[in-house]
């Protein structure tokens, strides 16, 4: 199979999931599997298989103390809704009160917000 041709990953999952645990980029596992890094990447994101280092987007859940929410869709428009008391937590605050706008990625084990403004 040639270099970056369109290959289906998901036989892949569990691979892929230990290469980036490792700490492989998404070039070594292109490059293994015989496909882009833009592949990889894409694929990972559906998939909720994130890097521990992904910079400021992806933190400990320890840091972070547990808080109520909701899901919902309004209008074909989908919201996050948290617990008011979230709005004490100074951590919390320091992080997100400038943020109007996140990315919501739900996988069965997690739920990731991606500050976007």
């Amino acid at each position: 199979m040639g270099i970056n041709q369109r290959v289906s990953l998901r036989k892949f999952v569990d691979d892929i999931r230990r290469w980036v645990e490792e700490g492989k980029s998404d070039e070594w596992i292109a490059s293994a599997l015989g496909t882009s890094a833009s592949s990889v990447q894409s694929f990972r994101s559906r998939n909720g298989i994130y890097r521990r280092d992904a910079g400021s987007a992806l933190h400990d859940p320890k840091e972070y103390s547990s808080y109520e929410g909701v899901l919902d869709c309004e209008e074909g428009r989908w919201g996050v809704w948290f617990d008011p008391e979230v709005q004490e937590d100074p951590y919390w605050t320091r992080r997100w009160e400038r943020v109007r706008e996140v990315e919501v990625h739900v996988t069965p084990r997690r739920i990731v917000l991606l500050r976007r403004k």
